[in-house]
C-alpha cells in the first residue's frame, strides 16, 4: 500500500536531481543527506529510531522548514514502528511522547508542528478500527502523502515564481532554500532552478549566511551542480551589491509566516529586505502554505537562540576568544510592508497579506 503513495511522484522525477531525504521501503528506514558535511563529503545517514531524527534535526544535519517537518513526519513513522503496544491506547501514547520529542528540536520551523499534528490527527482517525497494526500503516501513507506533496508543491511554487524572473536577470539569495532545505527541489531556490530549466539566462548571487554558512556551503554545491551561474558574496555586502545595481530582485525562503504577512527566516533576511526596499527592488518570500501559521500575534513567533559556538567558530575552527560571549538568534522577523508578494503553491499572495493568505490557507 506505501509503495501505491510512493508511486504518487511519477512524474516529478526529473526535477529531484538532487535527494536529500528518503524512506527506504525494504528496510524500514528514513534516511537523510547530513548537510553539515557539504560540500566537501555527500555522507547519508540512515535509522530506525525517531529520536535519532529528532538529534539529526537540532544538529543541522537536516535542515530548513519543509525538510524539518518532512523529517519528523517520518519520525513518527519510525516511533509507530518500533513501538511494542498490543493495544491502539498504548500505541497513541507512544506517538505522543514522540511528539513531543521531536518537537522540542527547532522552535521556529512552522512545518514542524504542522507535520506532527498532522500525522499524529491520522494516528487518531486509525484508531477507530480497533488495530494497532492499522494506526501503523496510517502514519506511514500520512509520512508519504506529507513526503510527496512537498516535492510537488516545491515544483509549483518554482513554476509559478518563475514569471516573476525575466531572460538575462540576477537574483540574490539568502540561506538555502533548495533541494536541501526540502523534500527534494526548494523553495526560493526552487524558483530559481526553475527558471533555469525554462532557458533562461539567469545570474545569482548568494549571500554566505552566517554563522553556519548555508550560502557558502549548500547554496554553492547544489548550484554548481544544475550549472548555475553565481558568485557568493559576505552577508555584509548585500546592500552595496544592491546599491551598485547588480541585483534585479531578491527571493529567499521563510521557516514561518503569519497571517499579517510577518515573516520569519534566516537571521539576516531582514537586512536584505530592507537593502531591496531602500534600493527599490523587488523582495520575494517563497514557501509552501504549510509554513503559514493562522495566527496574527508576531508574538507567537519563537526565534530559536542557538549556541554561541556557532557564531565564534567557523566550521569548527575558532576566530576569536574563548572569554567573548556571543549572540546568536538564529532567524528575524522581516514585516509586511518590505515584502513584494509571497510565492506559494497556490499562487502569489499580495497586500494585505490578513485577506490574500487567509483564502490561501481556507481554500481547498
Amino acid at each position: 500500500m506505501e509503495l501505491r503513495e510512493l508511486r504518487e511522484i511519477e512524474g516529478y522525477e526529473k526535477y529531484l536531481k538532487v535527494k536529500p531525504l528518503y524512506w527506504d521501503h525494504e528496510r524500514r528506514e528514513f534516511v537523510w543527506l547530513d548537510t553539515r558535511l557539504l560540500p566537501f563529503k555527500e555522507v547519508y545517514r540512515r535509522t530506525r529510531d525517531y529520536r535519532r531524527v529528532a538529534e539529526a534535526i537540532k544538529s543541522m544535519e537536516i535542515r530548513g522548514a519543509p525538510a524539518i517537518g518532512v523529517s519528523a513526519a517520518f519520525g513518527m513513522t519510525l516511533a509507530a514502528l518500533e513501538s511494542r503496544a498490543r493495544s491502539v491506547e498504548e500505541l497513541l501514547r507512544d506517538l505522543s511522547e514522540a511528539k513531543s520529542v521531536l518537537a522540542s528540536t527547532r522552535p521556529t520551523a512552522y512545518n514542524l508542528f504542522w507535520a506532527l499534528d498532522r500525522v499524529y490527527r491520522s494516528a487518531q482517525e486509525a484508531s477507530g478500527k480497533g488495530d494497532p497494526e492499522e494506526v501503523r500503516l496510517g502514519v506511514l501513507r500520512e509520512a508519504l502523502r506529507i513526503y510527496v506533496e512537498d516535492i510537488r508543491n516545491n515544483v509549483e511554487i518554482g513554476r509559478i515564481g518563475s514569471k516573476l524572473i525575466e531572460d538575462g536577470q540576477t537574483i540574490l539569495t539568502h540561506c538555502n532554500t533548495g533541494a536541501l532545505a526540502t523534500a527534494g527541489f526548494g523553495t526560493a531556490l526552487g524558483v530559481i532552478r526553475y527558471a533555469w530549466y525554462e532557458g533562461k539566462r539567469i545570474k545569482v548571487i548568494t549571500t554566505e549566511t552566517r554563522p553556519v554558512l548555508q550560502g557558502a556551503r549548500l547554496n554553492v554545491w547544489e548550484l554548481t551542480k544544475e550549472g548555475i551561474p553565481f558568485k557568493l558574496i559576505v552577508d555584509s555586502a548585500v546592500g552595496y551589491i544592491m546599491s551598485r545595481g547588480m541585483v534585479d530582485l531578491a527571493i529567499v525562503g521563510a521557516d514561518r509566516i503569519i497571517l499579517t504577512g510577518h515573516t520569519a527566516n534566516k537571521i539576516g533576511t531582514y537586512m536584505v529586505a530592507l537593502a531591496a526596499s531602500h534600493n527599490n527592488k523587488p523582495f520575494y518570500v517563497a514557501a509552501p502554505t504549510s509554513t503559514i501559521q493562522a495566527t496574527r500575534s508576531v508574538e507567537e513567533i519563537e526565534i530559536e537562540e542557538r549556541s554561541q559556538d556557532e557564531v565564534k567558530t567557523v566550521m569548527g575552527q575558532k576566530i576569536t576568544l574563548d572569554t567573548v560571549e556571543a549572540l546568536n538568534p538564529s532567524f528575524d522577523i522581516t514585516p509586511p510592508e518590505l515584502i513584494t508578494g509571497i510565492i506559494t503553491e497556490k499562487g502569489i499572495a499580495r497586500k494585505p497579506y490578513e485577506k490574500s493568505l487567509q483564502e490561501m490557507i481556507t481554500e481547498p
